[in-house]
């Protein structure tokens, strides 16, 4: 092992000495020439190009711009989400400024200085003053958007007004399931994902009395609109990430680490079919994280529906419960009376027959005691 190392140390070694002998090569043939007036050739034409560059640049990014902006996202349909895009603008206009004032100086100068026989360039060495300015008004520039930006991103995951509907939303390879907090009490129930199976594909816990009423949808997910919608994100999987574009809403579903979003969508799926002039519009929840073969086809439909509509297609939703009663027999014995109520009479009757033959033998072994 040190006959290695000892070896590696004289290869570099050997190394640094020819670097030193070919930079005192380099050094006196600098010495040698330094008075001499060096010709280059194409030097006119290398500074020309540079204006033809600045120009050909410029107005190809203008049009750039100005194509691209047909396909620019309508303005945001949530109140965050205007917020999001003016801080976006914002920021590119204070960003936007020094990149051409910046760019335009370098390919002017290399233009306006380039080589000229005689010509003497003037060097300063250091400038307190000017080292002062691009010190300290960069960091004022950077400190605003830093702040302004952490501002916005806070207001929107701190915790979600008290009325906020409560939606989960799972993400699995490779669609989306979303979860109500009822059709009573907009309450969510709690969840195990050890109890995970082909119909509780979210593991709703049946011992916590709230899950009584809750539904999933897996095809569409409907929201309110003018109220706050807090969404509690999970991945049953992998990492997926849920996107809303035109809510500028986006999140990632981490397994085993429940995230959330909160926004007040203000146009329904109506208002924005009128202003976009396509009675086909809608919005779409996608997943913007690779998560595998069938990414491509993980999306799901937004509805966003005025208060009297979500209210009615809400009451109108089969309870997990009552599309399977057979899940009735995970219930604690002491909630089964509250859980009834959202079982189909006849797919209650087997459970109610069995919880009074139950008591039936209870009190029958109570008078022979």
């Amino acid at each position: 092992m040190y006959i290695i190392i000892a070896l590696v140390a004289l290869v570099f070694i050997v190394l640094t000495g020819v670097v030193i002998s070919r930079l005192q090569g380099v050094l006196k043939s600098i010495d040698k020439t330094g008075s001499e007036e060096v010709e280059t050739s194409g030097n006119k034409v290398n500074g020309a190009m540079f204006i033809v560059i600045l120009i050909g640049g410029a107005v190809s990014i203008t049009w750039s711009y100005l194509h691209a902006r047909e396909f620019f996202l309508p303005e945001a349909s949530s109140i965050h989400g205007r917020r999001t895009d003016d801080l976006f603008w914002f920021s590119m206009g204070i960003l936007t400024i020094p990149f051409i004032l910046v760019n335009f100086l370098v390919f002017y100068f290399a233009w306006k200085y380039q080589h000229k026989k005689g010509h003497r360039a003037t060097f300063y060495p250091e400038n307190h003053k000017l080292e002062l300015v691009w010190t300290i008004i960069p960091a004022i520039v950077m400190a605003l958007l830093v702040f302004t930006g952490w501002k916005a991103w806070s207001d929107i995951t701190a915790e979600a007004p008290r009325d906020a509907e409560v939606i989960e939303i799972t993400g699995k390879q490779f669609n989306w399931i979303a979860r109500y907090g009822g059709v009573d009490n907009n309450k969510l129930g709690d969840y195990n994902y050890k109890l995970i199976d082909a119909q509780n594909e979210v593991g709703i816990d049946l011992s916590d009395e709230n899950s009584f009423d809750d539904f999933t949808n897996p095809s569409e997910m409907h929201i309110p609109v003018g109220r706050p919608v807090l969404l509690k994100i999970r991945a049953r999987d992998v990492l997926h990430s849920v996107f809303i574009p035109h809510m500028r809403v986006k999140m990632d579903a981490v397994p085993g680490m429940p995230t959330k979003f909160w926004f007040v969508p203000d146009k329904t799926t109506a208002d924005m079919r009128a202003e976009t002039g396509n009675p086909k519009f809608d919005y779409e929840i996608a997943c913007t994280e690779v998560c595998g073969q069938g990414h491509f086809s993980m999306k799901m439909r937004l509805i966003v529906d005025d208060e009297a509509t979500y209210k009615k297609w809400v009451s109108e939703q089969a309870t997990f419960l009552s599309t399977y009663p057979e899940y009735l027999a995970k219930v604690p014995e002491n909630l089964k009376a509250k859980a009834m109520k959202y079982v189909p009479a006849e797919a209650a009757t087997p459970a109610a027959d069995s919880s009074a033959t139950s008591a039936g033998g209870a009190g029958a072994s109570s008078s022979l005691r």
